[in-house]
């Protein structure tokens, strides 16, 4: 919310009032301090520094430079405005609102800035300002205001749905379509306000608002599988390859042993859509198994056609311990338990072979052996 860093940070917090309403051409700052040159741009940035004793003071100074027909004081009071606005707003935001409207395209640019730091703190101070920026026919202004809505629905949900609302109802398809990607900002806080918007905004006619809508898949997915299967089931029908293709991404991630997800994933092997079949094909042995695995592939295959998921679904569709090579046979066999000999037959030596040499003496004489004595 600060300034960027700069001279105004060394002012003596007693000579800041004083230089920012112009008492002064400027303030030479000791070697003590860190030595300079201070003017009133440096003290308007740094207001917010002023004792609480002179915050009142100091606001209507902000109010007076916000209004300067000078542009260079007009920017430094944009820049101290974010700070400044959090031990006292008002009117401050309202000033913020004509700034965004300037001649000037500098003190505009500070104040698109501005709006950036402001909106998420203040969303309600703000939001008639936003309201108006995201429907500016400026390009760059508008690019502005949805990324003061996109970092206001991080912080506040509930009003980036109360814009996003209106927005994904406008006739104008820029307007829904750059709606539409901040869903994924809020999709897993917003509740069941933002599921509404996600899925009216699948149902859009306009395929790039429900490719930006399908990204929120993944994120339902893992936060919210039964809303993200709802969802799913009616997006595998959509005629967008990239909503195609996010249904793909998110249906890997919901549970495979949900009797819905199973109808998904039998009804998406029947899909016209390659890819979208091609995954639901490799996802058919993680639902099923044994009779019901060799049936279902043995209906594919009547209609499959692409010699990759011919090639698979013929694999799935063979019992292959009836159907399978002798190496293929061999899985399924148990393997045989090792049996030791006993320790007797371990030791014992086999018949016909002879005694191991000085052994004979021994067993012939009864007495050790004449190294043994030794």
């Amino acid at each position: 919310m600060l300034p960027r860093e700069g001279i105004w940070l060394r002012i003596p917090v007693h000579e800041i009032l004083p230089l920012a309403r112009g008492d002064s051409d400027g303030l030479q700052l000791s070697r003590s301090l860190g030595g300079g040159f201070a003017r009133r741009t440096d003290a308007l940035q740094a207001l917010h520094r002023v004792m609480e004793s002179q915050i009142n003071d100091a606001h209507e100074v902000l109010l007076d430079a916000l209004d300067d027909d000078d542009g260079g004081n007009r920017i430094a009071a944009l820049s101290a405005l974010p700070s400044f606005a959090l031990k006292r707003h008002d009117g401050l935001l309202q000033c913020l609102s004509d700034r965004l409207l300037d001649e000037d395209p500098r003190v505009e640019d500070a104040a698109r800035d501005c709006l950036l730091k402001v909106a998420p703190v203040f969303p309600s101070g703000c939001e008639e300002i936003l309201r108006r920026e995201l429907r500016n026919q400026k390009q760059d202004c508008r690019a502005n205001a949805f990324e003061a809505l996109r970092l206001t629905a991080e912080n506040w949900p509930e009003a980036g749905c109360l814009h996003l609302d209106e927005l994904i109802r406008e006739e104008d398809k820029d307007l829904r379509r750059r709606g539409s990607k901040i869903l994924r900002t809020i999709a897993s806080k917003a509740g069941a306000t933002g599921w509404d918007l996600i899925g009216w905004s699948l149902e859009d006619e306009d395929a790039l608002v429900r490719r930006y809508a399908s990204n929120t898949l993944i994120t339902l997915a893992n936060k919210e599988p039964a809303i993200a299967t709802i969802f799913i089931e009616s997006a595998m029908l959509d005629d967008d390859d990239g909503v195609r293709k996010s249904v793909i991404r998110a249906l890997k991630k919901l549970d495979m042993q949900n009797p819905r997800v199973n109808k998904m994933v039998i009804d998406g092997a029947r899909s016209r859509d390659y890819n979208l079949r091609k995954a639901c094909i490799e996802h058919l042995p993680i639902i099923m198994s044994g009779g019901a695995l060799r049936d279902a592939a043995t209906e594919l295959l009547k209609q499959e056609t692409r010699p990759d998921l011919r090639k698979k679904l013929t694999a799935f569709s063979r019992d292959l311990e009836i159907e399978g090579t002798e190496e293929e046979k061999n899985r399924f066999l148990a393997p045989l338990e090792r049996v030791d000999p006993p320790f007797e037959e371990m030791d014992a030596p086999r018949s016909g072979d002879s005694p191991p040499e000085g052994e004979y003496d021994k067993q012939k004489s009864g007495r050790p052996h004449s190294e043994d004595q030794a």
